[in-house]
C-alpha cells in the first residue's frame, strides 16, 4: 500500500442523508428488553443504514389479557423513523398469560399459538392491533423467527405447520393494515425442504417476500443459496421477493450464539461484514440486515426459572459494550472496526448504485512486490457496480479463510475502455488512495493496466465514486 498516495477518507453519510439503500441492520431482542435502545439510536444512524429489523414482543406488550402496552414499541419505531431508518417488524414470540408452555420459556420464545382456542385467537388479535397501530409507519411484517430451528419452534419444526400458521397470521395483519407486506420464512437452515413444505401448504399465495438467515465464515456459498431459493419460489409464486434477514459474526471468541467458539476478533468481524455485505449487494435480495447493531444478552434458548442462564452474551454488534454482573452495560457503546466498515459501504453503495458489467479483467503478471505471480480471476472474488451517472466501482478481494491469518497479494487489472482513472478505496478504514503514474501502463492495443495493485482478504474498491 505504501506506493499508493493517500488523498483523503470516505465521507460518512447519516441515514437521513441517504434516500435509498438496500443496507440494513438488526435491532432485535428488545421484545425481551435485553438492551437499551437509547444508547444506540444516534450511533446507528451515523452508519447510514436504511432498514432496522425489530421484534414485536407479544409477551412484553400484552401483560394482561386484552390490554396492550405499545409505548415501548412506539418509542422504537418513532426513534428509528426520526433518524431516517425504516423499521420492519418480526412478529414473535409466544405469551405466557395464555400458554403454560410459553410461560416456561424466557420471553415466550419458541411456543407458537397453533391450536384453535384462546391462545390462537389472542395471537390473531394482537397481530391485527400491531398492524393497525403502525399503519403508515411500518410496511413489512415478518412471521416468527427461525421456525425451522428447534430453539424457536420448541415442539419440533414443521414446514407444513409453519406454512398454515403464516397464512393465518397474514390474514390477521391484513385485517389491521390491508397495505402491509407479509414476509415468510425467516429460515436459518441452508436446506430448503422446510420452505418447500411451507409453500406446498399454500404460504406462497399470502406472502410478498421470504427471508433467510446466513451465518457463515465463507460467503461464497451465499449466491448458490439465493439462486436455489429463487428456483424454489418460482415453482410456487415468482413474484415473491428475497430478503437477507440476518447475517453476521462475532468480535470475540467467548460469545454465545451463531459461530461461537471461532477465533473471532474485531478485525475478522469487520472482514466478514464487508465480504458478506458485498456478496449480498451483488445478489437479487431486496434488502439485507447485518446482525446486529450492538452487543447484547443472547437470551434465546432459556427457561424462565433459570434467571442467571440468560446472562450469556453475543458479541455480534458493530457497537461494543462491557457487561456487569446482572447484564447491565458498564459503559457507553464503542464503535468497533465493523462500525466503520459498514459506514464506508453505506456511504459508497447506496442510492442508485447497481450491479453492472464493466470492461475490466485481471491479467496476472510476475509481481516483484511478492516475488510471485499476481492473483487472478480464478481464485479471487470481484463485483462491478455502476451509478446512473456512469460512475463505477470494481470491488475485489481474496476469499481466504479469515480465521487462519491475514492475506496480502497483488493483482494486475486491465481496463479496456474506461477513461477516468479510478482511486483505490480501502473499505475497512475508508482511506482513499491515488494510483501513481508508475503503476499505470498503456496497452498497445488499447486501454491500460494498473500493475501489481494490492489485494487483501477483504473488499477494496477501484472506483471513481469519490
Amino acid at each position: 500500500m505504501e506506493r499508493l498516495i493517500k488523498i483523503g477518507k470516505v465521507k460518512p453519510k447519516s441515514s437521513s442523508e441517504i434516500k435509498y439503500s438496500r443496507i440494513g441492520i438488526g435491532f432485535e431482542k428488545l421484545d425481551r428488553n435485553l438492551h437499551d435502545p437509547e444508547m444506540s439510536y444516534d450511533k446507528m444512524a451515523e452508519t447510514g443504514v436504511k432498514w432496522a429489523r425489530i421484534q414485536s414482543g407479544w409477551q412484553r406488550t400484552e401483560t394482561e389479557k386484552g390490554v396492550y402496552h405499545f409505548e415501548w414499541l412506539d418509542s422504537i419505531v418513532d426513534n428509528l423513523i426520526e433518524r431516517g431508518i425504516e423499521p420492519w417488524i418480526d412478529l414473535c414470540y409466544g405469551n405466557g398469560i395464555y400458554s403454560e408452555a410459553a410461560a416456561v420459556e424466557f420471553g415466550g420464545v419458541g411456543v407458537p399459538p397453533l391450536e384453535d382456542g384462546e391462545y390462537k385467537d389472542a395471537w390473531a388479535r394482537y397481530c391485527t392491533e400491531v398492524a393497525r397501530r403502525y399503519r403508515g409507519k411500518v410496511r413489512y411484517y415478518e412471521v416468527w423467527n427461525e421456525p425451522d430451528g428447534p430453539w424457536c419452534w420448541k415442539h419440533g419444526p414443521s414446514g407444513t405447520e409453519y406454512g398454515k400458521f403464516t397464512i393465518e397470521t397474514a390474514k390477521a395483519v391484513k385485517a389491521g393494515d390491508p397495505d402491509a407486506k407479509i414476509i415468510g420464512g425467516s429460515v436459518c437452515m441452508a436446506t430448503s425442504g422446510f420452505t418447500a413444505a411451507a409453500l406446498e401448504a399454500g404460504m406462497g399465495d399470502y406472502i410478498d417476500a421470504i427471508t433467510y438467515h446466513e451465518y457463515v465464515c465463507d460467503e461464497r456459498r451465499v449466491p448458490y443459496r439465493v439462486r436455489s431459493l429463487r428456483g424454489l419460489l418460482d415453482l410456487y409464486n415468482p413474484n415473491i421477493k428475497i430478503i437477507q434477514g440476518e447475517s453476521g459474526s462475532q468480535s470475540r471468541s467467548d460469545g454465545r450464539g451463531a459461530l461461537r467458539r471461532c477465533a473471532w476478533t474485531e478485525s475478522k468481524q469487520a472482514k466478514q461484514l464487508l465480504r458478506h455485505t458485498m456478496v449480498d449487494l451483488a445478489s437479487e435480495v431486496e434488502f439485507l440486515s447485518y446482525f446486529a447493531c450492538n452487543d447484547m444478552i443472547e437470551g434465546l434458548d432459556v427457561k424462565t426459572s433459570e434467571a442467571d442462564s440468560y446472562k450469556e452474551y453475543g458479541y455480534f454488534g458493530i457497537l461494543g459494550v462491557q457487561f456487569g454482573e446482572n447484564g447491565e452495560p458498564l459503559n457507553e457503546y464503542k464503535r468497533k472496526m465493523s462500525f466503520y466498515a459498514l459506514q464506508n459501504v453505506c456511504a459508497l453503495f447506496s442510492e442508485d448504485v447497481k450491479v453492472a458489467s464493466l470492461p475490466i479483467i485481471m491479467i496476472p503478471r510476475v509481481s516483484e512486490r511478492i516475488s510471485a505471480m499476481d492473483d487472478d480471476n480464478h481464485d479471487t472474488t470481484s463485483i462491478c457496480f455502476k451509478r446512473d451517472d456512469g460512475k463505477w466501482a470494481y470491488v475485489y478481494w481474496k476469499p481466504t479463510n479469515i480465521m487462519t491469518g491475514d492475506y496480502e497479494g497483488t493483482v494486475t487489472i486491465h481496463f479496456s475502455a474506461l477513461k477516468d482513472r479510478p482511486h483505490l478505496v480501502d473499505l475497512m478504514d475508508g482511506t482513499i488512495y491515488e494510483i501513481p503514474d508508475s503503476m499505470i501502463e498503456p496497452h498497445r492495443l488499447g486501454g491500460y493496466y494498473i500493475v501489481n495493485l494490492p489485494i487483501k482478504d477483504y473488499p477494496m474498491a477501484l472506483t471513481n465514486f469519490c
